[in-house]
Formats: C-alpha cells, structure tokens, sequence
C-alpha cells in the first residue's frame, strides 16, 4: 500500500516527498472565516456621531467665548460698574379727543415730527356748523347789549324829567300854588322812573352775560375744532399707524404711536454693593453693540429702593448679596438732539455708571464724549 501523508485544512504543512527528484512545495491553508468586516463597518458612524458631537462643542465654545469677549469688560477701573440693557424710549399714544371719523393722515410710521406738527385731523364738518350757530347766537346778543344799553340812557333821562318836575312841585308847594296831590304825583313818578332805571341797568346786566356766554361757546367750537387736529406733544419718530383715513373711532381711540427721542434710557440690574453707591446724577455710559466704539454719555436719573430677584428670607450677607436693583441711565438730552438718529430704541448694549467720582474712564469710554462734554 502506498504510503501518503495528508494535510490538515487551515494550515501549511512541508509534505516530505517519497520521489527525491519531486521538489517539495507548499500548500496554503484556506482562510477560516471571520467576522472583523461587519465590525468595522458598525464602528464607522459610531465615529462619524461622535466626530459631529466634537465640532458642534467646539462651535458652541467658540460663540460663548465671543459672547464673553464681547460683553466681558476686564481692566475696569475700580468705581465703575456696568450691566446689560437695551435702550428704551417712552411712547406717546396720539388719539382723538372726539369720537368721529378720520380726514387726513400727515406722518406715517417711521417719520420725525417735532413737537407741535400736526400728524392727522378728524372730520370737524359738525363742529364747524355748531361754531356758525354759536356765532351767530354771540351777534345776536351784542344787538340785545346795544338795545339794553339804548334803554338805560332812555330811562336815565326819565329820571332827570322826574327829578326836575319833583323839584317844582315842591317849590310850588311852598309857595301855595300846588297842591299836595300834585306833590304826592311827581314823588311817585319819581320812584317809578328810578325803578325803571334799575331795570334798564339789569338788562345791561343780562344782555352781557348772554354776550359772555356765546362767545365762551364761540370759543368752545374753535377749541373743539382745534383738538380734532392730532399734534405730536414732543419731538420724536412714529412707531405706529394704527387707524387710517376714512375710518371711525371713538373718543380716545388712537390714531398714532410715536417715541419720545427726547428722552432715551437704558435700565440695567446691578447688585447690592453697586447699586448702593449709584447716585442721582452720576455719570454713566452706554455703549451699544451695534456701534461699540461710540460711547454715549448718560447719567443716573433713577434707583430702584425695591430689590429684584428677591430670595424669600434674607438672613445672611450671601443671599443679601444675591439682590439686585434696577438703575436707570438718561442719554444726555443735548447728545440726542445731534445724533437722534444714531440711537435707536430696542438696541442690545452695555451701560457703565461711575461709581466714584473720582474714577477715571478708561480710554475706550472717554473719547469723543468727553469732548463734546466741554
């Protein structure tokens, strides 16, 4: 029987052959099979997850480091305090006094009026015919003045007639040549003319009063008429259209919104030990973000004596330091009046307020407020 030497699978054996002129060769094992492809494809968006989670922290670090960077404020001198805010300004709502319809609008939202330019009229047609009544029940009492007037100099004469046959009588009666009767006659017709004097002067009276009070109505109509023209009470800009031509509202309905540019603050919450050594009229700063290189001079028109942010008990310094009050800075009224439109309300920013006087601004916050404040 033939000697054969057999070879495992899976493995590479040397194969001695019987035949010294046969070479002796090699025989690759198969491959067992394995389960490392399906691995790796699972561990490919494993890696992709947590490639994403990297960048998307990365970018969420890089925004809050500019954040801080744009809103933190290191190298502030001691003595000065800052807050975030926006800029406010009050708003005037501009509405009608009557009710009625509207006639013509004259400014629309985002236009500059200034302070007493009129913005809208009402329809005073009504107003206008009650004013030609008034008038002409104010011609009609001067004509009953001028026929009162008449009457008293008539009856200031009847009394000069009387006073003179009175005094003849008398002298008469003296003499013996009139009788009692007729002295008794002239003393009557003396009252009467004097009574009658009386009531001439008492129509005058009443004739003046009618005349007073057409023309207070006269006067009325034109207020009246007057105030159905909408005027805006400061100057400012206008927010809001809120009604339009043709329409008709009630008494106090509003017509236009506007915002006082005259007065611009920004309200800021600083904590206890700052806000306790804010004082009116402090000097303070604001700086938008929009223009962060224009500081804006201001001052402390108001403090809070209510804390915010409250802890319920307030029992130790920790908690007392937790408080915050709420301060107020004005924009310098003369800055607003040249750069009105350079600060507009609703913009984000930082007010600086100058704790101790003695303080200086650093150069940033100086510049050309300090220039224009001389």
């Amino acid at each position: 029987m033939q000697n054969t030497d057999f070879i495992d699978a899976g493995s590479t054996e040397l194969i001695p052959p019987k035949d010294r002129s046969v070479s002796r060769m090699l025989v690759p094992s198969l491959p067992e099979p394995t389960s490392l492809q399906p691995v790796a494809s699972a561990v490919r968006p494993r890696r992709r997850l947590w490639l994403g989670l990297a960048l998307g922290l990365a970018a969420a670090a890089a925004a809050a480091g500019g954040y801080w960077w744009q809103h933190a404020e290191p190298g502030l001198p001691a003595g000065i305090a800052f807050g975030n805010g926006r800029v406010e300004a009050d708003e005037i709502d501009i509405a009608a006094k009557f009710g009625g319809r509207i006639a013509a609008l004259l400014a629309d939202e985002g236009d500059g009026v200034r302070a007493g330019q009129v913005v809208a009229r009402m329809d005073t047609q009504d107003l206008e015919t009650s004013l030609h009544k008034a008038e002409a029940q104010m011609l009609g009492a001067s004509r009953m003045l001028d026929e009162a007037s008449a009457s008293v100099e008539q009856q200031k004469a009847q009394v000069k007639l009387a006073e003179q046959q009175l005094a003849r009588a008398i002298y008469l009666a003296d003499k013996g040549y009139a009788t009692t009767e007729i002295l008794d006659q002239r003393h009557q017709q003396m009252d009467a003319a004097n009574a009658a004097f009386a009531a001439a002067n008492a129509r005058v009276g009443e004739a003046e009063q009618t005349l007073a009070a057409a023309n207070h109505d006269v006067d009325l109509y034109h207020i009246n008429i007057a105030d159905n023209s909408l005027v805006a009470p400061r100057a400012g800009r206008i927010q809001y259209r809120l009604a339009n031509v043709g329409e008709v509202i009630g008494a106090g309905g509003k017509v236009l919104t506007m915002l006082d540019t005259g007065y611009v603050y920004m309200d800021v919450f600083l904590p206890t030990a700052e806000a306790g050594r804010a004082m009116m009229g402090s000097d303070a700063r604001v700086v938008l973000d929009a223009r962060p290189d224009a500081p804006i001079p201001a001052k402390v028109v108001f403090v809070s004596d209510q804390a915010q942010f409250t802890p319920k008990a307030v029992e130790t310094k920790a908690e007392r330091d937790k408080l915050m009050f709420r301060v107020r800075v004005r924009v310098d009224a003369d800055y607003l009046r040249a750069h009105s439109a350079e600060v507009g309300s609703g913009l984000p920013g930082l007010a600086y307020v100058r704790l101790d006087p003695g303080a200086e601004w650093p150069i940033s916050l100086a510049g050309r407020t300090d220039e224009q404040s001389r």
